[in-house]
């Protein structure tokens, strides 16, 4: 409102400097000298700063006046009036300074708006200037963008190159004087080459045409000819029979076999096929069969309606839907692997059984095994799960188990069933082993979820699984023999690594459950190191030598001989005695667990567990004879027995006994 009233304001007259107080002139003295002007132009003359520095000694001014006439006030002295109302005066003064920066201040202001409104109107009309430039450039673009990706019909068309249309096209559609400087004339004169040669083009291909409905009249006559020459074929079959049987060339059983492989599903096709042709290919051909088994009529009406049934209730729904998940092709595929043995000098063929199931729903390959000796042997109980189906293919490849399906998707399909693992089902259905999918050609990476058998997979596979599967067989069935025979003897390839007479003897070698193991105080190490897992064999060995019994806690990894067995011991005698408390039986250990290498024997190393127990045995007598024999105790004394000869009895701080036997000398050293 202070503006308003600034811009109502009429121009006032000012006196000049040298006027007097006095000097009130009337309108009849207007000829004398007067100046009229108006605030609005003063502004423009006088400093901001200076009216600003006049303002703060103005209103200085008017504290002091204002604290002088308080002061005199307070005095109470008459004869102070004069000096209170000259000092009023001078207030009133500087009141109307005050007044009149503050009307110039307002109009500053208002002369800053004014300016400020001027220059927004220039901008906003450049900027609108600026928008229309803007739009006239981005209307250009566009056109130019239409212009660039105008494609016309030729263009699709893939033409001859331009040496091939110079050389080959006619002159008069060539017409290079005139297209080799003209593009499009050059352009025209390819199309109508184009359009000539596949006029020649549509003319070939009637006559092509023409001779293949001929082929096919002549392809009719010779498929007659040929389904009546089918019976004839048949009949010559049936008769050649006895001549296949005699010369051991069963043609026709083959033929049988291909034509039920038609009806596998893609993966027991593929390990079918790669099955047969490594038989083939193996100079040893017969130790490798294969064939198709299941229900063949199964297989014909595989694809048929289901027959309606009433409907059930929801707990039968559930369990139909978990059958029909874990369903199987009513076809299977069974691989017999043989592996030669020698029995009092007669030839025999162990042979391993392993029969392929597919299970549609789930997309997975199972396995499952049996194993036939031409010998019959009898079960040890020492023996424990050697031969067992559960354990015979168990981790053929470090880690594959076979008790979780391969196949990330069928998680998911479990859940909606209720079925918690797989490994519920595998005593029915078989083991979903990875190496079984890649026989199979199936391969499941974690960005697929389903991928098409694969022949190439399986073909590199097929020798280096049946290699591991019959080394796996004839391991088995080595250590089942050794078990059978309470561990045989040392052969007569590793009697040097022992010396002729050790007294301590194996009593006792029993298989134990892995919870049974891992509640051994002394396997603590083994099993917190993750060297025993559930899917490995464990055996308890008790060796003695008077009243010296020493426990041996064996772990047999499924991959032995190319894995060693694990030791630990404990050994009773005048007390508890393990390699936690005793760094000579932790050194015992160690000449069975970790110089192995020196008890592997002829290869293939299958006599490795019964080197390691006679080691046991020997270190046993050379930890007994080298502790010392207190003659006042009366009992029985286990040293002595054996002639063993050594340097010395310990060495070091730890006393570590002399465990190294040395041939052919006889004696024993420390390592």
């Amino acid at each position: 409102m202070a503006s308003d009233a600034g811009k109502k304001r009429k121009p006032k007259v000012i006196r000049t400097d040298g006027a007097t107080p006095e000097g009130k002139r009337g309108k009849a003295e207007g000829e004398q000298d007067a100046r009229y002007y108006s605030e609005e132009c003063e502004v423009d003359l006088r400093d901001p700063i200076k009216d600003y520095e006049l303002y703060k000694e103005t209103c200085q001014e008017l504290q002091r006046l204002m604290a002088e006439i308080q002061e005199l006030k307070s005095r109470g002295i008459k004869d102070n009036a004069s000096e209170i109302d000259e000092r009023r005066v001078q207030s009133c003064v500087h009141f109307m300074t005050l007044k009149k920066l503050n009307r110039l201040a307002h109009i500053r202001l208002k002369k800053g708006r004014d300016q400020t409104h001027e220059a927004k109107q220039k901008v906003d009309a450049y900027h609108l200037q600026l928008q229309n430039l803007l739009y006239e450039v981005m209307h250009l673009q566009k056109e130019i963008t239409k212009c660039l990706e105008f494609k016309s019909k030729h263009e699709e068309i893939e033409l001859v190159s331009l040496e091939e249309f110079y050389s080959e096209a006619p002159t008069e559609i060539s017409r290079p004087d005139i297209t080799l400087t003209e593009p499009h004339q050059q352009t025209l004169a390819r199309l109508d080459w184009e359009l000539e040669q596949r006029k020649r083009l549509a003319e070939r291909y009637k006559e092509c045409l023409t001779i293949k409905e001929k082929i096919l009249k002549e392809i009719e006559v010779k498929k007659e000819y040929l389904s009546s020459l089918q019976p004839r074929l048949n009949s010559i079959m049936q008769a050649s029979l006895p001549v296949q049987e005699y010369l051991f060339m069963p043609f026709d059983q083959a033929h049988k076999q291909y034509e039920t492989a038609r009806h596998l599903p893609p993966p027991l096709y593929v390990l079918f096929v790669q099955a047969s042709a490594y038989g083939q290919a193996c100079w040893r051909g017969q130790e490798l069969s294969r064939a198709p088994e299941g229900l063949w009529d199964g297989a014909h009406s595989f694809c048929s309606p289901p027959q309606k049934r009433r409907r059930p209730t929801l707990g039968v729904q559930l369990d139909d839907k978990r059958k029909e998940m874990l369903k199987r092709h009513p076809l299977c595929v069974t691989i017999d692997i043989k592996c030669k043995g020698r029995e009092l000098r007669v030839l025999y063929d162990n042979v391993l059984h392993l029969t392929f199931y597919y299970l549609m729903n789930l997309n997975v390959m199972t396995v499952k095994a049996k194993v036939t000796t031409a010998v019959e042997m009898t079960t040890a109980i020492s023996a424990g799960d050697l031969l067992s189906p559960d354990s015979l293919l168990s981790c053929l490849y470090p880690g594959d188990h076979g008790k979780k399906t391969p196949n990330p998707a069928n998680q998911f399909q479990f859940d909606k069933v209720g079925i918690v693992t797989l490994s519920d089902y595998v005593t029915e259905l078989g083991h979903p082993y990875v190496w079984v999918q890649k026989l199979g050609g199936l391969h499941f990476p974690k960005e697929h979820t389903r991928s098409p058998a694969d022949n190439s997979l399986s073909a590199s596979h097929m020798e280096l699984t049946v290699k591991l599967l019959r080394t796996r067989l004839q391991s088995r069935l080595a250590l089942h023999k050794q078990f059978q025979h309470g561990v045989v003897p040392v052969s007569s390839e590793c009697q040097h690594l022992f010396p002729t007479k050790i007294v301590s003897r194996l009593v006792k070698w029993s298989a134990i459950p892995f919870e049974d193991y891992a509640e051994l105080p002394y396997t603590k190490d083994v099993v917190e190191a993750g060297l025993a897992e559930d899917t490995h064999l464990y055996y308890m060995a008790l060796i003695e030598r008077g009243t010296a019994k020493l426990q041996a806690a064996v772990v047999l990894n499924p991959g032995y001989s190319a894995l060693p067995p694990i030791f630990s011991l404990c050994l009773n005698w005048k007390g508890e005695r393990t390699g936690n408390n005793d760094d000579n039986i932790r050194a015992m250990e160690s000449e069975v667990n970790v110089c192995y290498k020196e008890l592997w024997g002829p290869k293939p190393g299958y006599q490795l567990l019964t080197n390691q127990l006679q080691r046991l045995c020997m270190v046993l007598d050379v930890y007994l004879e080298t502790e010392p024999h207190d003659t006042s105790v009366e009992g029985p004394k286990e040293q002595g027995w054996a002639n063993l000869s050594f340097f010395s009895s310990g060495r070091g701080p730890m006393r570590l006994k002399p465990f190294k036997f040395n041939f052919p000398q006889g004696f024993f050293s420390h390592r």
